[in-house]
């Protein structure tokens, strides 16, 4: 009967990983109390979260809710909904973004006051940088030399006119 009760129950992670089709892997942490020594400890647990439309990335903090019974062998809940995602922290009371301990208002105000560095850099511009995302697919390297050439063979060595060594 307690299994039944447990059932359904909503769960806190931060998505890691998207290794099976259609899912996505989620890290749960609880916390453990330890009656010797007086303490609670973390524990990790994770759980895979059913997502076809693969709306939550690495990095994301999603809510996920246990199914009644499992899709697959290791699919064991769904993703109900994505609260924050990674790299925008959104403070839940005022509905501002955040940057490290303060809001991102007030580090544009601190930067027209201050002005820029002499040599140009004024830091990281929040509100001109593209969204999170915005290079998946676009894993194409080949315009890159692939090699380093790290020793000049001289004439007469048997590796001098070799292109994989040069």
């Amino acid at each position: 009967m307690a299994s039944n009760v447990t059932r359904g129950r909503f769960l806190i992670g931060k998505c890691i990983a998207h290794n099976i089709e259609n899912a996505a892997q989620v890290r749960v942490q609880r916390m453990k109390f330890d009656s010797n020594l007086n303490m609670y400890f973390s524990e990790h647990k994770h759980y895979y979260a059913h997502d076809p439309e693969q709306q939550c990335k690495d990095g994301d903090i999603v809510l996920i809710k246990e199914l009644p019974e499992k899709m697959t062998k290791a699919i064991t809940h769904s993703l109900v909904k994505m609260i924050y995602k990674y790299g925008d922290v959104v403070d839940p009371i005022s509905g501002k973004k955040v940057v490290l301990n303060k809001f991102r208002d007030q580090v544009s105000k601190r930067n027209e006051m201050f002005g820029v560095a002499e040599d140009g850099s004024g830091g990281f511009n929040y509100a001109e940088a593209p969204d999170r995302g915005w290079q998946e697919g676009k894993k194409d390297l080949t315009h890159k030399v692939g090699y380093k050439k790290w020793h000049v063979f001289e004439p007469g060595h048997p590796l001098h006119d070799d292109p994989v060594a040069s």
